[in-house]
């Protein structure tokens, strides 16, 4: 029988909001969103905060978020807060539900290996009450950097992209070493969890995925599942008290992951630092009509919600988008700036730069190793710990 490992700690500061948890530190100055209350950035934060050399054609069309329709216009953060509040309810409304209250972690330990600097766990443990699922726990060996004084880390939720090797590629079980994020990202002191998307969970195939998804909870929108399995990454995370800072949590993915990234981060103020890679930000830029996504309506031309106001809901918690541009498959690049610029007027409500930015590689749809270094720079000096 697997080992068992119980951990049913949860944060006293933990609500819960349309059936997804968040938390109530929603508002506080962006300086004080960075560990430690050190207002410490990356160098090159003006750098990607800069638009396009060249003016964009056929713009998307974004409402304006300081002057909301219908509300009142947005000057302050005590009026930025009511239309938090109601932008998130409408979003969730649109989403879904999905089930309000998440079952205590409790941690099964499926196998263990020790590639180089950490200790690799394949773990099962209730995803939705009742089901079952895995994913890899890397540990970072004690004597790489990035611990506090108590042994604690900083600790990230890396979801894996669209790949039949799913969550044993980003770990590093299989695959090239250039998808390895979760494993690269663990040698450089973090702990971090994988956990497995539904669309490979106990099913033949994605539409079958999204079937019995749907039969269970039908009208609820695939990201919506997408979003409670990788708050269900946070509930592992935070079930490790020993091992995990609850003050230094952050997310990453790519494609497929960074689409579930933007969600978390919007959705779950308990992430307090984010690295999106090549999900394509705009409707427009990847499938995000399709059944496992957001549905056919976000094509109708009177849907009033859209990424820039996801984007406003993580201010002021730190958030890079990494784009590809012309490269192969690219799914974000110039044409991802619109959507950043529409949320920044939010952002610069807070106390502080904002910490947005967009980071145009031009190598295509992938992490190339110099945009692997800055997307772990990113983490780290967000996530930092103060007396490291």
């Amino acid at each position: 029988m697997p080992a068992r490992l119980s951990r049913r700690q949860w944060l006293a500061s933990a609500v819960l909001a349309g059936g997804l948890g968040i938390s109530r530190c929603s508002h506080l100055s962006a300086a004080r969103q960075v560990p430690g209350d050190r207002a410490v950035d990356v160098p090159w934060l003006n750098d990607v905060q800069q638009p396009p050399r060249i003016p964009l054609a056929d713009l998307p069309k974004l409402s304006d978020l300081r002057h909301p329709p219908g509300q009142p216009a947005v000057e302050t953060l005590d009026t930025w807060r009511h239309e938090r509040a109601r932008l998130r309810g409408e979003w969730l409304e649109f989403l879904g539900p999905m089930p309000e209250k998440r079952p205590p972690v409790e941690l099964a330990t499926v196998s263990e290996d020790h590639p180089e600097g950490v200790t690799r766990r394949l773990v099962r443990y209730e995803g939705e009450p009742g089901i079952t699922v895995e994913g890899y726990l890397l540990i970072p060996d004690r004597d790489l950097p990035g611990a506090d004084e108590r042994g604690r880390r900083a600790g990230l939720v890396a979801l894996h992209p669209t790949t039949n090797d799913t969550i044993h590629e980003i770990a590093g079980v299989r695959g090239p070493e250039e998808h390895h994020v979760g494993l690269r990202l663990a040698r450089r002191g973090f702990v971090v969890f994988c956990p497995l998307c539904f669309l490979w969970h106990d099913c033949q195939d994605i539409p079958d995925a999204v079937r019995k998804f749907h039969a269970r909870r039908p009208g609820t929108k695939g990201m919506a599942k997408m979003l409670y399995d990788a708050q269900r990454g946070v509930d592992v995370l935070e079930s490790l008290p020993e091992l995990v800072d609850p003050a230094r949590l952050g997310a990453v993915g790519h494609s497929l992951g960074a689409k579930e990234t933007l969600y978390l981060q919007a959705f779950d103020d308990r992430v307090r630092a984010g690295v999106f890679s090549e999900g394509g930000i705009g409707f427009p830029s990847t499938n995000w009509n399709a059944p496992w996504y957001l549905g056919p309506a976000i094509q109708e031309d009177s849907f009033p919600l859209n990424h820039h106001q996801l984007l406003a809901l993580i201010a002021p918690r730190p958030f890079l988008v990494l784009g590809g541009e012309t490269g192969p498959g690219a799914a974000d690049g110039d044409r991802s700036w619109p959507y950043l610029e529409a949320a920044l007027p939010v952002w610069k409500l807070f106390d502080g730069p904002p910490r947005l930015g967009l980071l145009n590689h031009g190598e295509g749809h992938r992490i190339s190793a110099a945009s692997f270094d800055k997307l772990a720079e990113w983490l780290t000096t967000y996530l930092a710990c103060g007396g490291c």
